[in-house]
C-alpha cells in the first residue's frame, strides 16, 4: 500500500519546481514506459498493477517496483482514465550538451500548449529529427501532458532549452524561420544542416529571433483559415526537409 507521503511525492512531480527539484519527472501507460525503459533514460521506480507487471521488458533490478490497486492508480495519476502504470524517470543532466553536425535542428520560440509541443516531438521523432532546440520560455517537455501526447516518443528525441537569442546569434550556420511573408516552402532547397525556427501559437517568431534569420518560408495558404496550427506546421516543414533529401 502505498503512504500518503509516497502519493504527495508522485503528485508533486506533476510541477515544474519539483520536477527541477528532484531531477525526475512521470511517464505513464504501459507503450510509453516500455519505450522509456529500451531507451537511455534512467528508469527511477514503476508503479503497476500487480496484473500488468508482465507485460513490461527490461526490467532492471535497480529499478524498485511497486504493485498497486487501480485504487493507488488513480490517486498517482494524472489522468481521467489511468492507464496501467506509471513510472518516475529520471531527467538527463546530458542534455546541457548540445552538438550540431550534418543535420536541421528544429528550433521552437515560446511554444505554450503541452499539446503542440508533444506532437512536434512526436512528429519530429517520426520524420528523423532528433534533436530540438528550445527558447527557455517554451513549455517544459516533462510536463505530464507533453509527455503523454509524444506516445513516448520522447525517449528519443532530446530537447534543449536555451536563452534563443544568444544560441542562436553564436552559431553560423543559415537559419530559416516560418513567416506570413516567406519564400513558398515548396520552392526551398534545404542545406545539409541549419535551424528551422517555429514561432508561438499566438505571436509567431518574436522579433529579436526574427533578426537573425538568413532565410523566411511561409506554407501557402489557399483556404480562409486565419492561422495554422504549429504542430500542424512543424508537421509540413519536417515533411518537406525530408522530402528534399530523399530527392
Amino acid at each position: 500500500m502505498l503512504s500518503k507521503s509516497q502519493i504527495s511525492f508522485i503528485k508533486s512531480l506533476q510541477q515544474k519546481k519539483f520536477r527541477k527539484e528532484h531531477n525526475l519527472f512521470i511517464v505513464e501507460g504501459l507503450k510509453s514506459i516500455t519505450e522509456f525503459l529500451a531507451s537511455k533514460y534512467k528508469v527511477h521506480s514503476i508503479y503497476c498493477l500487480d496484473t500488468e507487471l508482465s507485460k513490461l521488458p527490461n526490467l532492471s533490478e535497480k529499478i524498485k517496483i511497486f504493485e498497486i490497486s487501480e485504487a493507488e492508480l488513480g490517486k498517482i495519476s494524472s489522468l481521467q482514465a489511468p492507464q496501467q502504470a506509471l513510472a518516475i524517470i529520471e531527467i538527463p543532466y546530458s542534455l546541457n550538451n548540445l552538438q550540431i553536425t550534418d543535420e536541421i535542428v528544429l528550433v521552437l520560440d515560446g511554444i505554450q500548449d503541452p499539446g503542440n509541443l508533444g506532437t512536434i516531438i512526436r512528429t519530429a521523432d517520426w520524420f528523423g529529427f532528433e534533436k530540438i532546440v528550445c527558447s527557455k520560455n517554451t513549455v517544459d517537455a516533462y510536463n505530464p501532458k507533453v509527455v503523454q501526447a509524444t506516445m513516448g516518443a520522447l525517449s528519443r528525441v532530446s530537447l534543449f532549452y536555451v536563452d534563443l537569442f544568444d544560441f542562436l546569434k553564436d552559431h553560423k550556420l543559415p537559419k530559416f524561420g516560418t513567416l506570413l511573408n516567406g519564400n513558398n516552402i515548396y520552392a526551398q532547397e534545404w542545406p545539409g544542416a541549419g535551424f528551422l525556427v517555429l514561432g508561438s501559437e499566438g505571436n509567431g517568431i518574436s522579433d529579436e529571433i526574427i533578426s537573425l534569420l538568413d532565410h523566411s518560408i511561409t506554407i501557402p495558404k489557399l483556404g480562409l483559415s486565419e492561422s495554422l496550427n504549429v504542430g500542424i506546421a512543424a508537421a509540413i516543414c519536417c515533411s518537406e526537409i525530408r522530402r528534399n533529401s530523399l530527392k
